[in-house]
């Protein structure tokens, strides 16, 4: 059911709240069995049930409504019957918000020394203890039904984007239309749980097309735009989504799969997409490194020994937030030094702050949005990053004065 702003389902409604008078960019509420969901959003990976170095109330501090389990791993450990017994992954992680659960076909790339894929499914050697698992369609469904997931992704046949193999290529696309179908017939519970279909077809924007064609024919209630991330240039990347924004409905949300860099971010926002996930900013936290508006810090170089400033000036987190401030942890950069060489604690905070600058940065986005400043919003966000506007990134130029952002002009 839809109206000329809303769109309803059985699992999920979809309200657009205000559109970019220049760009494609939307600002839109997503409302879940498990609460509303402010677009457009970063969602923070807890693969296993847990961020790394964050505890479920301290990502909720963040804002964080929407974040993203995967199947593959929980079906692994702690197992399907673990999880049917305590009642499904929110009760097992104490997460009273949304869930988003990867369908597990990501693996095909990330783990392929261990996976060889059929149209059966996908055959699996545990990197737990190398005992065999079969991936199927229906096998997934389950799993992700098991885990209660708010948001669950189709199995699809992923390839890397930069594959030469045109062939199979088109193999995986059609497969992964074939493999929604089977999906879909397997969901035991479309009344409290949302399946997304993915769009696949590499860099082939034909391919695309076609497959944007078939799965939004299957009507699902939401849609991904997945296999990038893989290597593929950034001007590739842009093309791709800026393709598939242009088949899809106004009324449903878009989410475009493993993406985290916040150049990134801001771009595939203008392109018109409106949910986005990645390790990245959690990872490189445990690297030692704080993203903000002006880059990424390597906090372990020996300049901020003595720095007794916040990680980032301005900044809402509980890291660096004013002490005078409800909340305050009162972090330096010189404790975060001292520490991320050899404590965990300074990974911890780092996490913290990444996760906050993330979801900031898309709140932010919205607001701008809303207000209809958008363009003006990006224009400040690459000023901050790129001091010298030579440095620009020719891909975010080039996508940008696409949708009418001409980046370099004063």
């Amino acid at each position: 059911m839809a109206s000329n702003r809303t769109f309803t389902s059985p699992a999920l409604t979809f309200e657009l709240v205000a559109r970019c008078s220049v760009t494609r960019a939307r600002a839109s509420i997503l409302t879940l069995p498990h609460g509303t969901v402010n677009l457009p959003i970063f969602m923070p990976v807890a693969t296993q049930a847990s961020l790394k170095g964050l505890t479920p109330e301290q990502l909720e501090d963040t804002g964080c409504r929407l974040c993203l389990n995967n199947t593959y791993h929980l079906g692994l450990k702690p197992g399907q019957e673990v999880l049917d017994a305590v009642g499904g992954a929110h009760k097992f992680q104490g997460w009273n918000y949304n869930i988003l659960t990867d369908s597990g076909g990501f693996q095909m790339v990330s783990l392929l020394k261990l996976a060889n894929i059929t149209e059966e499914g996908v055959r699996f050697l545990s990197p737990h203890d190398g005992s065999p698992m079969l991936l199927t369609p229906e096998h997934s469904m389950s799993l992700q039904n098991s885990i209660g997931s708010d948001i669950m992704m189709q199995l699809d046949d992923v390839l890397v984007t930069t594959s030469p193999d045109t062939a199979r290529m088109r193999e995986a696309m059609e497969r992964s239309v074939r493999w929604l179908d089977r999906c879909i017939a397997a969901h035991k519970n479309p009344d409290t749980q949302n399946l997304f279909c993915i769009i696949q077809g590499g860099l082939d924007l034909d391919m695309r097309r076609e497959c944007c064609r078939e799965m939004l024919a299957r009507n699902t209630p939401g849609i991904a735009i997945g296999g990038l991330s893989g290597g593929e240039a950034k001007d590739d990347f842009c093309k791709v989504v800026a393709a598939c924004t242009e088949l899809l409905p106004d009324l449903k949300p878009r989410y475009v799969m493993g993406i985290g860099y916040p150049e990134d971010l801001v771009v595939s926002v203008a392109l018109g997409a409106d949910m986005f996930d990645c390790v990245w900013p959690t990872r490189t936290a445990r690297f030692g490194n704080a993203t903000t508006k002006h880059g990424v810090l390597n906090m372990k170089r020996e300049m901020y020994a003595a720095d007794f400033g916040p990680i980032e000036n301005g900044c809402g987190c509980p890291c660096c937030r004013p002490v005078e401030e409800e909340g305050s942890m009162g972090i330096t950069r010189a404790f975060v030094h001292h520490n991320a060489a050899k404590e965990t604690v300074a990974a911890h905070l780092l996490t913290l702050h990444n996760v906050w600058y993330q979801l900031d940065l898309m709140r932010q986005a919205r607001q701008a949005i809303i207000e209809d400043r958008f363009p003006a919003f990006v224009k400040s966000f690459f000023g901050n990053l790129y001091p010298d506007s030579s440095k620009y990134p020719s891909w975010a130029v080039d996508a940008l004065k696409g949708v009418g952002i001409d980046l370099i002009e004063t």
